[in-house]
């Protein structure tokens, strides 16, 4: 097993990593989104950042050509009729007509995808700042295999993504730090450089369930989390490295952050799939001060085991993930840290413009359990508009069914609004409805 020297805690005995989640963009990467990542750098000075996931929007109308709703799906087909519409609407084609060089069109895609990889990470590489990559449900659906998307990231300076050598996302060699694409460890040393202080595993949570919902981490990574940690242990003084978890998709035990509550409560939102009989609320007695709960996590559609890996295996305390682009909290249940870093893009849905967020954590090499985190957001470091406020707009109030609706109708401002837009067409309905009956009596009596 080889040691990955660039990464050590500072001699002040610190390490600051800094969370990306779901930046979510087509190939001209929104410019707002870009400025939130570099001011998030200054005010950060992270030593690694970490994207976790839904780096492209695969479903963007640049990709009608190659995208892919699942990966048995042939590429062009089975498009939404959403990203049909939003083609047309942006001048391009309705993506109905077959592909005459889908070879041509995938090299197309891959140009994009590069593209867009050097807008966003170009405040990263031109600090010199390490990063590293793991996958979510939308990056594969640009046609771009995440094979390929991996290999592209190790083009650039600074990447920590290990090389998969199997050929098919799995990794044959004997390297123990290594899962798979997306699925591996970066070991932190300690100050002085002598032993593994902290284990940092980035998990490929997969994308879609077969049976609907969203996936879960392969059965090989779930074993891995197990073996990696033992490895690392090996080469430190303690019998086990304190070591976390970052991946996109949330594990099923992120509800246990939170409290079933009645329906008409406000803020409550209600849960998804197989939690979606319930409205929730956080659990203060459990999540650190200032959590947002904007929507019911969506979680893994079956739960793989991940969460029970992670308390059986000595030294594992956390585990963030990204996903839900309008949660950000931090929750302890059984001695294991579930967090969130809210969305840092702006062409997606998620919170208003000023809440969205990249997420800093900073650990102590004497207590990297005991780490202190914060969001850095666009409020507080761009404090502008942005530059389509529409566009934000309609992501922050996008209803995609009904829970969504219910869930924006426990808002107080939002039932309030609605109200009085209700009471006041009922006033002027009611004024018409008197003002025709007079007129009928009128006539009437004429």
């Amino acid at each position: 097993m080889s040691m990955n020297s660039q990464l050590r805690f500072r001699k002040d005995g610190t390490f600051r990593v800094l969370q990306l989640a779901d930046i979510q963009d087509g190939p001209e990467v929104s410019q707002d989104a870009i400025d939130l990542i570099e001011a998030a750098i200054e005010e950060s000075d992270p030593d690694l950042v970490v994207l976790t996931g839904d780096q492209i929007r695969g479903y963007d109308p640049a990709y009608l050509a190659t995208f892919r709703s699942r990966h048995d799906s042939v590429s062009g087909e089975d498009i939404p009729l959403g990203i049909r519409l939003e083609s047309v609407i942006n001048g391009g084609c309705d993506g109905s007509k077959s592909v005459p060089d889908p070879e041509r069109a995938l090299e197309d895609s891959r140009r994009k995808v590069l593209s867009t990889f050097q807008q966003f990470l170009a405040p990263i590489v031109s600090r010199g700042i390490p990063f590293a990559a793991t996958y979510g449900n939308h990056d594969f659906q640009c046609g771009v295999s995440i094979d390929e998307q991996d290999d592209m990231y190790r083009s650039f300076t600074g990447c920590l993504n290990p090389v998969s050598q199997s050929g098919d996302g799995h990794h044959n060699n004997e390297d123990s730090l290594v899962c798979e694409t997306g699925t591996f460890c970066l070991p932190i040393s300690s100050s002085t450089g002598s032993q593994i202080a902290m284990g940092l595993m980035m998990v490929n949570s997969g994308d879609f369930a077969p049976q609907g919902g969203y996936g879960s981490p392969s059965a090989q990574a779930i074993e891995w989390l197990s073996n990696v940690e033992e490895a690392i242990s090996a080469q430190s003084d303690t019998d086990s490295v304190p070591s976390l978890v970052f991946q996109h998709i949330p594990v099923p035990e992120y509800y246990r952050c939170l409290n079933k509550v009645s329906p008409f409560t406000w803020h409550a939102v209600e849960g998804y799939r197989a939690f979606s009989d319930a409205c929730y609320t956080l659990n203060q007695e459990v999540c650190r001060p200032g959590g947002i709960l904007g929507e019911g996590p969506c979680c893994s559609e079956e739960n793989v085991g991940e969460f029970q890996q992670l308390q059986d295996t000595p030294g594992y305390f956390a585990m963030f993930s990204g996903h839900d682009h309008k949660n950000a909290f931090i929750g302890n249940i059984d001695g294991i840290d579930l967090g969130y870093a809210p969305t840092c893009g702006f062409c997606s849905y998620g919170p208003k413009a000023s809440d969205r967020a990249l997420r800093l954590l900073v650990f102590s090499e004497d207590d990297p359990a005991g780490y202190d985190s914060r969001l850095l957001t666009y409020g507080n470091l761009v404090a502008r508009r942005p530059r389509h406020p529409l566009r934000v707009l309609v992501g922050e109030y996008m209803v995609s069914g009904m829970p969504s609706l219910r869930d924006m109708l426990r808002n107080p401002k939002i039932a309030v609004g609605v109200l009085v837009v209700a009471m006041s067409a009922l006033k002027v309905w009611c004024r018409a409805w008197s003002h025709k009956r007079l007129s009928n009596r009128t006539s009437y009596k004429s």
